[in-house]
């Protein structure tokens, strides 16, 4: 989720620094990293800052827009949206000789590699799911645009955003991804919440269960209380950034370390 894109004109514009083809990882980061947006969203919008400051650190970044309905991104059905991940993911792994990915989702993008992960095969594929304020449980909450962003058919429950109606706590979609549990065997999992949120509420559904070898959840403002971030502006929260950077530098199929203390300024 998240407060939609006024325009749906930036289809296919990479965040800077993501989706240069010919970048190889290196040892001391093997896996490139995979930015997916939320909803509303898309990739050149929500990954303005997160994407360079990761190609900075040395990463191979790429991005992705999916799931668009009547020219608006991550709107159509989640599970139709994880089946175009998957292709992406495999494109990644042939260009850069990579065995596996990490992933970075906000919002949607962090749940919905999710339905990749334990329906698609994708388990094998990636070694670290981190998601940003994700909706792994729904939200209780109303799912809806800025007025001025987007047809007022895109809303919670609209025509236009059956993304919205899935992210919905207990509905149809939720009940079967959770129904074999919050984890796959074989990838780790760092969850990065706000108190502040907003949009998937309450905040502690974003949370994963599992054991602490292989999922951390975080929230912010236990690490740095002063912090108002919200939902919306999370990937571009310098903590959160921090947050990210730590849990994509742990070892092979371990999870963010809940120790590790950001700087909160």
């Amino acid at each position: 989720m998240g407060v939609p894109a006024a325009q749906a004109d930036t289809v296919d514009v990479s965040p800077p620094g993501a989706n240069d083809w010919t970048c190889k990882p290196s040892a001391a980061h093997p896996y490139p990293v995979i930015l997916v947006p939320g909803t509303f969203e898309n990739m050149a919008k929500n990954w303005a800052t997160m994407s360079p400051a990761l190609k900075t650190q040395g990463y191979c970044i790429f991005a992705l827009n999916y799931g668009a309905t009547n020219g608006v991104d991550a709107t159509g059905p989640v599970a139709d949206s994880a089946r175009q991940l998957a292709p992406f993911v495999d494109k990644v792994l042939a260009s850069t000789g990579a065995r596996k990915v990490d992933l970075v989702g906000h919002s949607q993008g962090g749940m919905m590699p999710r339905y990749y992960l334990g329906f698609l095969g994708g388990a094998d594929k990636v070694n670290h799911l981190v998601g940003i304020a994700p909706s792994n449980h729904g939200t209780r909450g109303l799912i809806t645009p800025a007025p001025d962003a987007v047809p007022p058919a895109t809303s919670v429950g609209g025509s236009n955003c059956q993304a919205c109606a899935d992210q919905q706590a207990g509905s149809p979609f939720l009940t079967e991804l959770n129904s074999i549990g919050d984890t796959v065997p074989g990838p780790a999992y760092t969850v990065i919440s706000t108190t502040h949120d907003e949009v998937v509420t309450p905040y502690p559904s974003q949370f994963l269960a599992g054991p602490a070898r292989q999922v951390t959840n975080i929230t912010i403002q236990d690490k740095c209380p002063a912090d108002v971030i919200d939902h919306d502006q999370a990937p571009n929260d310098p903590v959160t950034q921090r947050l990210v950077s730590d849990a994509l530098g742990q070892p092979a199929g371990r999870p963010g370390n809940p120790a590790y203390q950001p700087s909160c300024v």
